[in-house]
């Protein structure tokens, strides 16, 4: 039996064939975005540390993706049956068809999300509550963003599963493509014909909406966006702009009697049963720089994570300017919490720039995020780009940037708070050494301009050049607290010296002059 080509060519003209074109698009259009927020939302209870709220997402998302999609079609389309209220609405093939398609496409793509949710790193998160970032901006503004990016072609490929699904909700009747052609063929017996023509019809479908996500796909990769570095005409005429900016340093009121910056009491950190730190007591006075040093695993990171809340004290209680900051049991939630972080800037080893915005948009989104003016922010924002020798590059993206210049933008992206502390944790351990000397030089800068600083530090020189005091820490607890003068007089015992390579003849900087 011959292929009728005549007849197969006839159906592109068959109105009833592109009448339910359009019934399979808005069908598979809105079962793929529905049952996209609606995953969404299970993947997010599923990653949840409540169980109320993970172990139902959990049953939901097994069950769903275990009950096929045609006995989940016919029993819905049945449900007025058990509950008669339902029958206005899923008498209809449509709705019936499309609450179907959303209950199961939200089991497929509550897994398709949670894998993009926990793509994200977490010292995006960090980096967003160091800023004072509240669970939902940071959902909004950090995490949502990037976790869309990763799953999107994973997404794209599921949009066209759904329009080939469509097709099984012909078992109740849907005028869609292939009923039409079942219609066709049983009055004609042109069966190939008419299914091929089916067939055409979806890949034209699949084909046009494939373009379509496509360029989207390729409008948001960050890697196809070009640096845009200003020319010096361009640089010359923004920084005409830009007015006199106050002093970066937040300067607290200080003299006799008044408060310390900061007050750690009797802080303890066990990690399981490891103890990390061990009743650590430390006092820093304003405008003072203290480096803290030590071999790996003393405790320095998560003495400093505390400070911010990134990391929970099992006892002790940390004092901010002579009021109560953080105690032992706190939420990271607490509201003296949120307003105390806002006043502490930080910089992380790794940089945790935002990667999905450009260098302008990382410095402004907390100072916007906190309500202020959007055209204070910026020119804000381009001061301190300025200032850290960054200005050029306000609108490239991070991964456009040297290691050095990241960790520049994330010190200036802490600074547009106007914190009146700032905490280094080892600034300058992730990159090449001959870009350290750059960052170095910006929080010497700080230090000059008076700004209460704690310090991270591998660099030995560094710390002793810049600091009013260096401690050393070991085995979780505070070994020395001394000057570095004292320091190099030979007055802290063999331990420090040895550690700091000071028996070797390490040659020191010259420290580092404050501003009265």
């Amino acid at each position: 039996m011959q292929f009728e080509w005549s007849y197969f060519f006839s159906l592109f003209s068959v109105s009833d064939f592109w009448e339910s074109c359009i019934t399979v698009i808005e069908l598979s259009a809105l079962g793929w975005f529905i049952g996209m927020l609606l995953g969404f939302l299970l993947a997010s209870a599923k990653l949840s540390t409540a169980r109320w709220i993970s172990v139902p997402a959990s049953i939901y998302i097994w069950f769903f993706r275990s009950v096929p999609l045609l006995v989940l079609v016919v029993f819905t389309y049945n449900l007025p049956q058990m509950f008669p209220i339902t029958r206005d609405v899923l008498s209809n093939p449509f709705y019936s068809g499309l609450l179907a398609l959303v209950v199961t496409e939200a089991a497929y793509m509550a897994e398709i999300h949670r894998g993009g949710l926990i793509s994200v790193a977490k010292g995006q998160k960090e980096a967003g509550r160091a800023l004072g970032v509240g669970l939902i901006g940071m959902q909004r503004l950090i995490v949502i963003p990037q976790a869309f990016r990763i799953s999107l072609p994973t997404l794209i490929n599921e949009y066209i599963t759904v329009v080939k699904l469509t097709s099984l909700v012909s078992v109740i009747s849907l005028t869609e493509l292939l009923t039409v052609g079942q219609r066709l063929y049983a009055q004609n017996f042109l069966v190939m014909e008419t299914l091929s023509a089916v067939a055409v019809y979806y890949v034209m479908i699949v084909t046009v909406f494939g373009w379509l996500f496509h360029w989207l796909e390729q409008h948001l990769e960050l890697n196809n966006r070009k640096p845009q570095t200003l020319d010096d005409t361009a640089l010359t005429r923004l920084r005409a702009t830009l007015v006199a900016q106050p002093s970066t340093a937040q300067r607290a009121e200080s003299g006799p009697g008044s408060a310390p910056a900061l007050q750690l009491l009797n802080i303890h950190k066990s990690y399981g049963q490891h103890e990390v730190l061990k009743g650590i007591n430390l006092d820093v006075n304003v405008g003072q720089v203290i480096s803290i040093i030590g071999p790996s695993g003393s405790g320095k990171t998560s003495l400093i994570r505390t400070v911010n809340s990134l990391e929970s004290i099992d006892k002790g209680e940390i004092i901010l300017f002579g009021e109560g900051f953080i105690h032992a049991g706190d939420s990271p939630n607490a509201p003296q919490i949120r307003r105390g972080v806002q006043r502490i800037g930080m910089v992380f080893q790794n940089f945790n720039l935002f990667p999905h915005r450009t260098i302008l948009d990382n410095v402004t989104l907390a100072p916007r995020y906190h309500g202020r003016d959007k055209a204070i922010s910026e020119q804000r924002a381009y001061a301190l780009l300025d200032k850290v020798g960054l200005l050029a590059h306000a609108q490239k993206y991070p991964h456009q940037l040297s290691g050095g210049q990241q960790q520049r933008v994330a010190i200036a992206r802490a600074l547009a708070m106007d914190p009146q502390i700032m905490l280094f944790d080892e600034p300058t351990s992730a990159l090449d050494p001959e870009l350290v000397g750059d960052v170095l030089k910006v929080i010497g800068d700080l230090a000059k301009e008076g700004m209460t600083m704690l310090i991270v530090t591998h660099e030995m020189d560094f710390a002793l050049s810049i600091s009013d005091r260096v401690i050393f820490m070991e085995n979780g607890v505070v070994q020395v607290d001394a000057s570095p003068q004292t320091i190099l007089a030979d007055q802290c015992g063999d331990r420090v010296r040895k550690f700091m390579g000071l028996d070797h003849g390490v040659t020191q900087q010259e420290p580092v002059r404050k501003e009265a």
